[in-house]
């Protein structure tokens, strides 16, 4: 037999892993300030803003997607 995991670990998995990449991407941007050279300022600021801004998408969907199914499931 075939175990399969059910959906919401899977979500609440994925979400934690979003999460975790948001606290990476603040402590690179906060690392980036401390910089003293500026080429390497720009792509440090600009990479950690980038992470964040994908894994504040991710994190976003993944609630999104767990609140629609909770609803879905409320109504039957």
């Amino acid at each position: 037999m075939e175990k399969t995991v059910p959906w919401w670990v899977t979500q609440v998995s994925l979400a934690l892993v979003a999460a975790f990449f948001i606290v990476f991407g603040i402590d690179l941007l906060l690392t980036a300030y401390r910089i003293s050279d500026p080429f390497s300022f720009i792509l440090t600021f600009f990479a950690s803003n980038l992470i964040i801004l994908i894994s504040a998408t991710l994190l976003l969907a993944f609630i999104v997607r767990m609140v629609a199914q909770m609803r879905k499931t409320r109504e039957k």
